[in-house]
């Protein structure tokens, strides 16, 4: 299933990219399930867990706004905006895991994200990627105190009563 997992993350990114870059090009015509729908059948026979791939696009999509939230003190040099596409919906896919996908161990997130960079970002990408990543996961860990914590088996990230609001 890793490998499976690896390919879902790759359609994913390559989903969210697409979208994102019609979206910004003026074209009214994309929609993020017709393009899904098509990345998916191109792989369904290699792909058993098309809910992962499913989770990750619609995730990122929806909690887009809240994670540029949590990347953006993170690299306060660089914006947001600034950030080459590719490279900026890699942080996205592995912040949403980090943040979300709670069997998957961070460390694992981490490393796929990098290996994503380094197959599809620029030469210096998997470098920013593992930095910024690397941070959020420390900070997080270490921030008991402001809204979340670690848990204690597999230090995944969670969400506490304060970030709620509760």
């Amino acid at each position: 299933m890793a490998s499976n997992r690896h390919l879902g993350r790759i359609i994913a990114l390559q989903t969210l990219y697409e979208v994102e870059f019609r979206n910004e090009s003026g074209d009214k015509d994309v929609t993020l399930e017709e393009v899904l729908a098509r990345n998916i059948s191109r792989y369904q026979k290699a792909v058993d867990d098309k809910s992962f791939i499913e989770r990750l696009v619609n995730g990122v999509t929806k909690e887009e706004a809240k994670l540029d939230d949590v990347l953006r003190p993170v690299a306060p040099e660089w914006p947001i905006e600034q950030i080459a596409r590719m490279d900026r919906v890699v942080l996205h896919i592995g912040l949403y895991e980090l943040l979300h996908e709670k069997d998957v161990p961070p460390k694992v997130v981490i490393n796929e994200a990098v290996e994503l960079a380094k197959s599809f970002g620029g030469d210096n990408s998997s470098k920013f990627i593992n930095g910024v990543l690397g941070t959020v996961l420390r900070q997080h860990e270490g921030s008991k105190d402001s809204g979340t914590k670690a848990s204690k088996k597999g230090k995944r990230l969670e969400k506490t009563k304060t970030d709620s609001g509760n």
